[in-house]
């Protein structure tokens, strides 16, 4: 498969030069963020995670630890992020989500959502590893009802592999009967479905369950659910449909409200920036006619949205 990624590793790789090189940014008065940036920005986290392991060796110091002493603000939030590995970076949104008062369920929803099988079995033992405890039973702590349900078949990781042609028809029937058929709804039946199928197999039951009833899944959605609920089926079905255009989705409105949710912006652009950010760019232009680079100038200032545009890998 081709990657799609923003950020590729660097071709003439030297851990030990590169830890030099931010040694010296941060020595002295005052430290070189730019220079700080442009490096980070243009390694692989694999590589990344080279430097500083080269730099401990170097320097006897912890390179995330120097570069935090160093910068401030949502600039250090980003080098922290990028400086950590994907599973780990995962693992710590999600405790950060649950911990203390209050839960963050947008986070919960968007990584367990949109994630693969195989990110999410990873992401669990990280999380038992750095964090004590199991996600899955800091998760059905901090929710409830079906929205919990929903999410612990997520947290299995066991999607079907295949498109089973003989249940496409009978999933759209069930859907419609659990929903749209019936006075109240059978939440149970979409959560089976929406949980545990393909994607290309639900997205054959979409197109079935369109024909039969003439309507999108997500209209019967929003009809017949609410809160978090509603919000995280509709994630399921729109990463089943793609998920690049989820999270094209997810970036717009983290920066077309009153005010940018930096967090969700800065959670998408690390965490994409080796995975599909290509796509989620061309998928920001089709549906939103700016590019994602622009939104991103006209959203962000200073080093922090210098951080974000070399994430962003281009202009188109």
């Amino acid at each position: 498969m081709a990657f799609r990624g923003s950020v590729r590793p660097f071709v003439n790789f030297d851990a030990n030069r590169d830890a030099e090189f931010l040694h010296r940014a941060m020595k002295g008065v005052g430290t070189d963020e730019d220079a700080i940036l442009m490096l980070l920005a243009a390694r692989s986290n694999d590589q990344r995670q080279q430097i500083k392991a080269a730099y401990k060796k170097a320097y006897g110091k912890d390179l995330v630890g120097a570069l935090k002493s160093e910068l401030g603000g949502l600039l250090e939030s980003v080098i922290v992020a990028l400086m950590t590995p994907p599973d780990s970076y995962d693992a710590s949104q999600l405790h950060k989500a649950i911990k203390g008062a209050g839960t963050n369920d947008e986070v919960l929803i968007e990584i367990l959502a949109s994630r693969t099988g195989e990110e999410i079995k990873r992401i669990i033992k990280v999380y038992k590893t750095e964090f004590g405890g199991k996600l899955e039973k800091d998760i059905c702590g901090d929710t409830s009802g079906h929205y919990q349900k929903l999410l612990v078949i997520l947290l299995q990781g066991n999607r079907e592999e295949e498109v089973d042609e003989g249940k496409i028809e009978n999933d759209a029937e069930d859907l419609y009967a659990a929903g749209e058929g019936k006075f109240g709804t059978d939440e149970e039946k979409f959560i089976a479905i929406l949980g545990n199928r393909s994607a290309e197999h639900l997205r054959k039951v979409f197109a079935a369950y369109k024909k039969l009833c003439g309507s999108d899944i997500e209209d019967s959605i929003r009809g017949e659910t609410a809160g978090n609920l509603e919000n995280l089926l509709l994630a399921v079905v729109k990463c089943a449909r793609g998920v690049p255009e989820y999270f094209a989705e997810v970036l717009f409105k983290s920066m077309r409200r009153a005010g940018t949710d930096d967090d969700a912006l800065m959670r998408i652009m690390v965490s994409r920036s080796e995975v599909d950010m290509l796509d989620i760019r061309a998928s920001f232009k089709k549906m939103h006619g700016a590019s994602l680079h622009t939104t991103i100038q006209e959203d962000t200032s200073g080093d922090y949205q210098r951080a974000l545009l070399y994430l962003c890998g281009g202009s188109d």
